[in-house]
């Protein structure tokens, strides 16, 4: 029997990975606004339609009350986070794995003047018993 998806070690992936959602400041207000009219009993319905989490409102809220209507936006997935070029980040992934690659050099040194100071320490004392 066939399988029809295609096995990870294939390259296929079974499933996409999914993408972060973006809330707008004014999605933000609003929502805020109608959690805080909204009736005790009504405000885990108001989450739940929104797929939000009251951790969500707690940190809109405070955005608004301090009255920073710019860290009401996504810092992390806003455009007006500079992308590198990719010419840049190949240049510092290699820089990463430049430095990486000395100090393992470093260490393997630091091993074999150890390993050669150990050889000759008991070439000295074999010589001695003899």
């Amino acid at each position: 029997m066939a399988s029809t998806t295609p096995a990870p070690d294939q390259g296929g992936d079974p499933a996409p990975k999914p993408k972060r959602r973006t809330f707008s400041a004014e999605y933000k207000l609003r929502i805020v606004a109608e959690y805080d009219a909204a009736p005790n009993g009504e405000k885990g319905e108001i989450l739940r339609r929104e797929r939000l989490y009251h951790s969500h409102i707690i940190e809109w809220r405070q955005a608004r009350d301090a009255g920073a209507m710019a860290t009401l936006t996504d810092r992390r997935t806003s455009a007006a986070r500079p992308k590198k070029a990719p010419e840049q980040a190949e240049v510092e992934r290699l820089r990463k794995k430049v430095a990486r690659l000395e100090k393992d050099v470093a260490k393997r040194d630091a091993a074999l003047d150890v390993l050669g100071k150990a050889h000759a320490l008991l070439e000295l004392h074999s010589e001695s018993a003899d």
